[in-house]
């Protein structure tokens, strides 16, 4: 019982929140929205996530096998 006790308490100690944007340790990022000169809108989220989705993609793709010695 003890086990699934620590199991637990473990896990949510380091679970994070998932957002739109990635895991963060909020649950909405803070957002900075504003309007540049020429009056387009900008908003830079994401600042504060642990891991971005972004980030996870790149890890999971393949990469290709470095050659070996000479190519020729």
């Amino acid at each position: 019982m003890i086990k699934y006790l620590l199991l637990i308490s473990t896990l949510l100690l380091f679970s994070g929140c998932v957002n739109k944007h990635g895991i963060s340790a909020k649950y909405y990022s803070d957002c900075k929205e504003y309007y540049d000169m020429q009056g387009y809108y900008h908003k830079d989220c994401g600042e504060d996530d642990i891991v971005t989705y972004k980030q996870i993609g790149k890890l999971f793709e393949g990469k290709e096998a470095e050659p070996e010695g000479n190519v020729w």
